[in-house]
């Protein structure tokens, strides 16, 4: 088979938007799942036949895979290219009143939540690998934690929508996910400045970092969606209101990246106020279709190769015997601390909550990992730590979407919907 190597980006895009349209005909039209889900699994199942004709001899078929993958930059590809409008696209139909009335659970599940996760996780993770053989310097635990505890919002927003969760949940899960993966990230970026500077920072300099990156990001957001709100309030064309919030969005997020300021609380933030203030005051009905219809058409077919690209990077990792058990033993560390997590917050402030009885086994369940994490773990220093991580990753990421996906919806009905409860357990 030819070699990919010196593809061009229009050749190496055509290649995965080719790849993905034929994944999403074969889900609709043989399997039925959802089609994120679907692609996903497809896309698995065409790795795991590489690497068997590997085995076989007929090599052909992985070394091309490999190839074309080791020409992509899946991190740039997300962080840079997709979650601008993915997470726009994802805070444009967030009801910012229900927001409101669930910003507790939301801000603890999403701040305090995300931190005292990567805490637990990193913890356990030390002292469960040794067991098997493999060790890690705790700061590479650290770094782990901080990826795999944040709630992936591409991932959550685009199962929950079928899964017939209880509004109020749907609510909880969506904003906590639209928010923690920025606290995640900023987290992230300081421990691996810590891993790769060797310095340990301040209180001071953590929190500095934390308020200038996450808040800075948030004003900035709610600064450029004021921007776009006016503009497209004083004309009544939706040609140029639909370009002016994807030039809002992807040049909003390269402006916020540049200025060191988190992008994805800034689109967030941005979102919020285009499909609450914005659709409501400053868009006509047709405006609002076209813009709607825009964004639901972006958010399906950037989703969609995401998920293509999860399924396909499985070659690029090395597995052995041990590592299936730490990766197995890794997806129940990362749900233990999902339920402590849920439990502390749904029983602490179980009056104030007013969710239906039940709601921690979905705010547990629902809490799905995704693309986020394979892209952070992939700017991890090359190396056999790296390694180690990037395979513990891809089985709470790959667990997460088919297992818990998958079922996340049964777990939902079996709750009831919005029945107040004065216990969350």
């Amino acid at each position: 088979m030819a070699s990919t190597s010196g593809l061009s980006i229009l050749e190496i895009s055509a290649i995965f938007l080719s790849i993905t349209a034929l994944l999403s005909y074969v889900n609709h039209r043989f399997i039925g799942l959802p089609t994120t889900i679907g692609v996903m699994v497809i896309s698995i199942l065409l790795s795991i036949f590489a690497i068997f004709l590997g085995f076989l001899g007929f090599d052909q078929l992985i070394d091309y895979e490999i190839s074309l993958l080791e020409q992509l930059d899946f991190t740039e590809v997300l962080l840079d290219g997709m979650l601008s409008m993915l997470l726009f696209a994802g805070a444009l139909h967030v009801n910012i009143s229900d927001l409101r009335r669930y910003k507790l659970p939301i801000g603890i599940l999403a701040c305090i939540g995300t931190i005292v996760s990567a805490l637990l996780i990193a913890t356990a993770i030390y002292l469960m690998l040794p067991l098997l053989g493999f060790s890690l310097p705790f700061i590479w635990c650290l770094l782990f934690g901080a990826l795999i505890s944040p709630t992936d919002p591409i991932a959550v927003m685009g199962i929950l929508a079928s899964a017939g969760a209880p509004k109020s949940l749907e609510t909880v899960i969506a904003g906590e996910s639209l928010f923690n993966d920025g606290i995640g990230v900023v987290i992230f970026v300081i421990l691996l400045g810590i891993l790769t500077s060797g310095d340990i920072p301040t209180a001071n300099y953590v929190a500095h970092t934390l308020a200038v990156e996450a808040g800075g990001g948030i004003v900035f957001g709610l600064v450029l969606g004021a921007i776009l709100y006016y503009l497209i309030k004083s004309i009544d064309s939706y040609q140029e209101e639909v370009l002016l919030t994807l030039a809002g969005v992807i040049g909003g997020y390269a402006l916020a990246s540049y200025w060191h300021l988190s992008g994805p609380l800034a689109m967030v933030m941005m979102g919020l106020m285009l499909g609450n203030r914005g659709r409501a005051l400053a868009m006509s009905d047709q405006t609002r279709h076209y813009v709607d219809l825009f964004w639901e058409l972006i958010d399906e077919i950037l989703n969609a190769i995401l998920f293509v690209l999860i399924g396909l990077e499985i070659v690029m990792i090395a597995y052995s015997s041990n590592l299936f058990i730490a990766g197995g033993l890794t997806i129940i560390i990362a749900l233990l601390a999902r339920f402590i997590v849920v439990g502390m917050t749904t029983k602490t402030f179980s009056r104030q909550l007013d969710l239906p009885g039940g709601a921690w086994k979905v705010l547990t369940w629902g809490g799905l990992r995704g693309g986020i994490s394979v892209a952070l773990v992939l700017q991890l220093p090359i190396g056999a730590e790296r390694d180690i991580l990037l395979a513990l990753t891809y089985a709470v990421v790959i667990f997460s979407i088919l297992v818990q996906g998958l079922s996340v919806g049964r777990v939902a009905k079996s709750i009831g919907h919005d029945k107040p409860s004065k216990a969350g357990l």
